[in-house]
């Protein structure tokens, strides 16, 4: 069972004070340390007649030192007492209000942690291709580390993002911004593909991308880029809270932020690919920022909530839109 505590403000604690000033009622709470307990087994075991035990259940519930339910007995149903807190912190601080604060984290395209390319694919670095074009095992290259864009027919990417938001944090909202299209032979700018984003293994979504966009060049693309390639992405932003996931502002499914398992101080896991059952197997290409429009890799951001303390430093927006070419 993990250590529970609670870390309150002097002026949020009044009612807990007040519950504490009673020997029997701190008695209480280190009986329920070592297991729940009901009414006749804390009255035996304190000596004192049920109904005091009972008064004293209610005032310690009322400050939140305490919850109750019914379960059922020997004789009949009994009323079951849990601690709540194992630690109370106190500060003697002003209580600050809970501020919204935002995690952002930056992954390079080519960081992945799991990947299944289908020809055609590929990836290079700003200097040169990865290995050999179509080539799967290009992907397994020591030099991948470097990978500014990659791109392939089917399959997958998966990337791990670390989280070393402390334990108390309530994360309320995420956002996953990255430069992305479809995968054609060359390019193609009509050449649809649904694209699947999954979060900790919960699917998100698909987006139809409609194209893997050529014809003009890309604004960060390196000279030796040839023409007939891929050139640039559409700049996407999903982002899940606690009303479902929403693209760009729009609505895409019921998944909401409580469906994701992330957690503080635990990674979050981000895949990216093309369901074998989609209707448009058109591939993803993804951009970082060595190529196509937007100077940016694949950008996960944390809306959390945090009591107190000094608002951190702004974070750049990852998502601020690049002028055209």
């Amino acid at each position: 069972m993990p250590y529970r505590v609670q870390e309150l403000a002097a002026s949020e604690s009044i009612g807990i004070f007040k519950a504490l000033a009673s020997e029997t009622r701190a008695r209480i709470l280190e009986l329920l340390g070592e297991r729940d307990m009901n009414i006749g087994e804390l009255s035996q075991a304190l000596e004192i007649a049920q109904p005091s035990i009972t008064k004293h259940i209610q005032i310690l519930e009322e400050a939140g030192l305490v919850s109750s339910g019914y379960s059922a007995g020997t004789q009949g149903m009994q009323k079951r007492c849990h601690r709540v807190h194992d630690q109370i912190i106190f500060s003697l601080d002003r209580a600050q209000p809970d501020s919204e604060f935002i995690a952002e984290v930056e992954v390079p395209v080519g960081m992945y942690s799991l990947v299944d390319p289908i020809p055609t694919c590929g990836l290079s670095t700003k200097e040169k291709f990865v290995g050999h074009l179509d080539d799967p095992l290009s992907f397994q290259f020591p030099e991948r580390a470097q990978a500014q864009i990659l791109w392939s027919a089917g399959g997958f990417v998966e990337y791990v993002f670390p989280n070393s938001l402390p334990m108390p944090t309530q994360i309320v909202g995420l956002d996953l911004a990255m430069e992305i299209g479809s995968e054609a032979p060359g390019y193609n700018n009509d050449y649809p593909s649904d694209i699947t984003i999954w979060i900790n293994g919960v699917e998100i979504g698909t987006w139809q991308s409609p194209g893997d966009m050529g014809g003009m060049r890309g604004r960060l693309n390196p000279d030796w880029w040839h023409d007939y390639l891929a050139q640039y992405g559409f700049m996407k932003v999903w982002r899940v809270d606690s009303t479902g996931t929403q693209i760009d502002g729009m609505n895409l499914s019921s998944v909401r932020i409580e469906d994701l398992d992330v957690k503080p101080w635990q990674a979050t896991r981000v895949r990216i690919g093309i369901k074998p059952d989609a209707r448009h197997q058109g591939g993803f290409t993804l951009f970082g920022r060595g190529f196509g429009n937007y100077e940016q890799d694949i950008v996960l951001r944390l809306h959390h909530f945090t009591r107190g303390g000094d608002i951190p430093a702004p974070v750049k927006s990852a998502f601020a839109k690049v002028p055209e070419k």
